[in-house]
């Protein structure tokens, strides 16, 4: 102590020091506690009528933006306490007390260590969701201030990748050869096997799945705009699990309500509690959208067509039922029944928005993909006549025969469906 007494010109830098602990502390301690967040809190204070919560779920709607900004201001504070304790042992030992400089530079690293790291990463696990909302507006701010250089970094990285690992390739985490060869060697029940089957089947196929084929069309959940009151959401009657909230235009979903999560209804402003959407085209695959779900901390996607009209939503639960259901249908959801019943021998009642990929499991049929893009009967329809189909107009497809026997509204109808002699 007497050494750091004796010596000149340490006051300014230990006190800049101690400043730099606290930042480091801050960093860490902010990092630990916005990612250790579950995704039903990040969810919750997306609803939420706090700014601050609100403010942590707009940073983790982007988390690599979030931990690229975070362990860059952390480095450079890290960085800047050593420099200071390097300027602090350089002044002790020109003044001849080397051991001090010694006892100091150990002293330093060991209080980066437990007071920069250690301490405020276990404290931030504990009360993880009130420090979330007190570091949310610092954070906010600092992330705004690196932006501007995250450009230059991302460019950096990019040409070191290209030029000391130009052919580096991610690894995939298991391949479906693996997963099937996992199965085969599995030993149990066979009912149970024979359902492990069935999801690894349905899992595999979430990469050829597009997305237009999970979804539900829209004017099959309710829609409405700002502002929402219980007695709009009645007269609409439609029920879902979510209710869209539309933008000014009357096109655009901007929001989407967990009717779900409610176990008392508010009786106006129902558009507060909306959750943000991702928008993903019409052509994306399922496996692509639960991707981009689970990585933004959202529940429902709109898809939209290829003239940026909005045709449809797809849920998070949309694709996990696709996944874990025996015979998954967006159409049996939807209509909250089978969409094909069998009504005589040979012949069968079939909804418009039945897929094609499920009319041919019914069936006992070989799906191929249409190289026009079919997916659904109506589509079917569609192609074929080139007009909106009414009562009594039929077609042909795959050996089957489609009559149209009953219309809802415009594109909405059942048809009867037989087999051809081409067919048989």
């Amino acid at each position: 102590m007497d050494a750091f007494l004796e010596t000149p010109g340490l006051l300014t830098p230990a006190l800049v020091m101690v400043c730099l602990l606290g930042g480091s502390a801050f960093f860490s301690s902010s990092e630990t506690a916005l990612f250790f967040l579950s995704s039903e809190e990040v969810q919750a204070f997306g609803r939420s009528k706090r700014r601050s919560e609100k403010r942590v779920a707009a940073l983790l709607h982007d988390p690599d933006r979030l931990l690229t900004a975070v362990l860059f201001w952390n480095l450079v504070i890290n960085l800047s306490f050593f420099a200071c304790g390097i300027v602090i042992s350089g002044r002790l030992i020109e003044h001849k007390h080397a051991a001090a400089a010694g006892v100091f530079s150990v002293l330093s690293v060991t209080l980066m260590i437990i007071c920069g790291e250690v301490m405020p990463k276990s404290g931030a696990v504990l009360f993880r969701q009130s420090l979330a909302r007190l570091v949310s507006v610092p954070l906010a701010t600092s992330v705004r201030v690196f932006d501007p250089l995250a450009p230059m970094f991302r460019t950096v990285t990019r040409s070191l990748r290209r030029m000391f690992w130009p052919h580096i390739q991610k690894e995939q985490y298991l391949n479906p050869e693996d997963l099937e060869q996992a199965i085969d060697n599995s030993a149990g029940d066979r009912a149970v096997i024979r359902q492990e089957r069935i999801v690894l089947h349905n899992i595999l196929d979430l990469s050829e799945i597009p997305i237009e084929e999970v979804m539900r069309p829209r004017g099959t959940f309710p829609a409405l705009h700002r502002p929402i009151d219980l007695s709009r959401l009645r007269d609409s009657n439609q029920t879902n699990d979510y209710l869209a909230v539309l933008s000014e235009d009357g096109e655009t979903i901007d929001g989407a309500v967990p009717l779900g999560h409610f176990s008392a209804f508010p009786d106006e402003n129902l558009e507060l509690a909306a959750e943000p959407v991702i928008h993903v085209p019409w052509c994306s695959t399922a496996a692509y959208v639960l991707h981009q779900l689970e990585k933004r901390k959202c529940s429902v996607a709109a898809v939209v067509n290829e003239y940026g009209d909005t045709i449809g939503i797809a849920s998070y639960e949309d694709i996990v039922d696709t996944i874990l259901a025996a015979d998954p249908s967006r159409a049996r959801r939807v209509l909250q029944r089978d969409p094909v019943l069998n009504v005589a021998p040979g012949s069968w009642h079939v909804d418009s928005i039945t897929s094609l990929r499920y009319l041919c499991r019914k069936l006992g049929l070989r799906y191929e993909p249409d190289e026009d893009g079919l997916i659904t009967v109506a589509g079917v329809f569609f192609d074929e006549l080139e007009r909106i189909p009414e009562v009594g107009d039929e077609c042909l497809w795959n050996g089957l025969k489609l009559r149209i026997i009953e219309t809802r509204r415009p594109g909405h109808f059942r048809a009867l469906l037989s087999r051809t002699e081409e067919g048989r």
